[in-house]
């Protein structure tokens, strides 16, 4: 290949069999399940990157099935969110996401800065109720509860939540491990189709691990619980702070 070559199809690794295709990526019939709860204001604090600021002591504990991601396949995740804002614009800041997919991991991780670990989350249907699971290697992180299709949610208004934009912390290093680029990316859902959504009773238990720390967080009190499934396409995003360009001489 010639140096020209290689720059211009150079996007992702490997050169010559990137794990993953460019974006937009487009999700059909992808189901949320997400446990809003109060946690600890200090706890909380120490997590968010400053310039986000976190608007209350509240964290969003998801559990997201996929089973129909335009190349990258079929993969479940779950994670925490936290309520933030930057510069007066309100968004969610995707602290921890735990999935079971090579190609979810590597594209959202080095494309978006999504902050992806290996691991083995579940959502099921069992009987009356939704199940959501987390283990870490064998060892169980999360359990969260929701009654199934409790109470049906004004879908127009479901669908003002989902289009708020997210930020992610996005860290890449150099060969000596200082950071090459590191900057906070806000990113946009779009082109979407709210299908269902409920809410209901729910229940959340997270437990201490080393490498999972989702405990960190702790369960509080449960606010409220829904239960969505969508089609939707993720794609557009932005830098919204460069660390690197505001560095203190």
């Amino acid at each position: 290949m010639t140096e020209d070559e290689v720059r211009a199809s150079a996007y992702a690794m490997p050169l010559t069999s990137p794990a993953y295709p460019k974006l937009p990526y487009r999700f059909v019939d992808r189901e949320f399940v997400i446990i809003t709860y109060r946690t600890d204001p200090e706890a909380l604090a120490r997590v968010v990157p400053a310039p986000l600021r976190p608007v209350e002591p509240i964290v969003k504990y998801e559990f997201i099935n996929m089973p129909d991601s335009s190349g990258l396949g079929s993969y479940t995740e779950s994670g925490q969110v936290i309520p933030v804002t930057l510069n007066g614009i309100a968004g969610g800041f995707t602290h921890a996401m735990y999935l079971d997919s090579e190609a979810g991991i590597a594209s959202g991780r080095e494309l978006l800065g999504f902050p992806k670990v290996l691991a083995q989350p579940k959502l099921e249907v069992r009987n009356d109720a939704l199940v959501g699971t987390l283990d870490y290697n064998g060892v169980r992180v999360a359990t969260a509860t929701m009654a199934y299709k409790y109470q049906a949610l004004d879908l127009a208004a479901v669908r003002k939540t989902l289009e708020a934009p997210g930020y992610l912390l996005k860290i890449l290093p150099h060969v000596d491990c200082t950071a090459r680029v590191c900057e906070i990316v806000r990113y946009y859902i779009e082109d979407l189709t709210v299908k269902g959504a409920w809410t209901g009773p729910a229940s959340l238990e997270l437990h201490p691990h080393c490498f999972a720390p989702v405990a960190k967080l702790p369960v509080l009190e449960v606010l409220s619980a829904v239960h969505l499934l969508t089609d939707l396409s993720l794609g557009k995003a932005e830098v919204a702070y460069d660390y690197l360009a505001h560095t203190q001489s």
